[in-house]
């Protein structure tokens, strides 16, 4: 054998696992660089679901005051109620994170319900055109407040279990992508309001 001959023999053996190695850590990077932003968008999509609650959230706090100047003059003895609905909004307003933001939500849908059956005791503001347009409002921002709500917890379920289980928990944990809240209504809500004259 020449020598020139041994030497490309040679070189040649070498180029076939480097090549090969290569492969496998383009392959790898591209998988990381796949899994990362994956990991990236679900997690956009749960914040920008949560801006679709807040929204809502929003639209009901400025129809809240509205109703509740509509009413007022004719419930004036109903001030509990009526401090109630602003310390709500004002919860809401001071609150930072979406727990926060939850818990205040919840408390509003608590003074709002009370509102709403103090009002069925009083039968002249049933025939008040502007309150029964307010309440009307009122019901279908609750009923998108539901939608969205719906939307934001699929979202969420969907980027817990991608960060729960394997392998996306190694690269969650590597990334800091920690698992999100899920919008839980509290045992409360679920108990009709007392009223007691």
């Amino acid at each position: 054998m020449e020598p020139n001959q041994a030497i490309s023999t040679g070189t040649a053996f070498w180029k076939k696992p480097l090549v090969i190695v290569i492969g496998v850590v383009l392959l790898v990077g591209l998988w990381f660089m796949g899994s990362y932003n994956s990991f990236v968008s679900t997690n956009e999509s749960v914040d920008a679901a949560w801006a679709q609650v807040e929204t809502q959230y929003q639209r009901r706090f400025d129809l809240i005051p509205n109703l509740v100047s509509s009413v007022q003059g004719a419930m004036k003895q109903e001030t509990a109620v009526f401090l109630g609905i602003a310390n709500a909004r004002q919860g809401y307003a001071g609150a930072r994170t979406v727990d926060q933001k939850v818990a205040a939500s919840v408390q509003m849908e608590s003074a709002l319900s009370r509102l709403l059956v103090v009002m069925e005791n009083y039968p002249q503001l049933r025939s008040v055109e502007t309150v029964l347009k307010l309440q009307d409002e009122l019901s279908g921002t609750e009923n998108r407040i539901s939608v969205e709500r719906s939307r934001y917890n699929d979202i969420v379920r969907k980027y817990n279990v991608k960060v729960k289980s394997f392998p996306g928990n190694l690269f969650a944990s590597l990334f800091g992508f920690e698992p999100r809240v899920m919008f839980e209504s509290v045992e409360e809500a679920a108990k009709a309001p007392v009223v007691n004259f």
